[in-house]
């Protein structure tokens, strides 16, 4: 049963998030031989406020 977890910055839509989990689980599918249906993918939406890259929030 392969898990995969994709932390992204907020703001994608319902329909590229189910885009990415798609192919996620086909990319998982093929190099793994996992069946679709065990194939778990957790999107977790960041808030811009909670990530800093050099020294820099990313809301600003």
């Amino acid at each position: 049963m392969p898990y995969v977890t994709v932390k992204m910055l907020e703001g994608r839509t319902d329909a590229q998030k189910k885009a990415l989990a798609e192919k996620i689980t086909a990319a998982v599918v093929d190099t793994t031989g996992a069946p679709a249906d065990r194939v778990h993918v957790m999107i977790e939406d960041m808030p811009k406020t909670n990530l800093s890259v050099g020294g820099k929030m990313a809301n600003e």
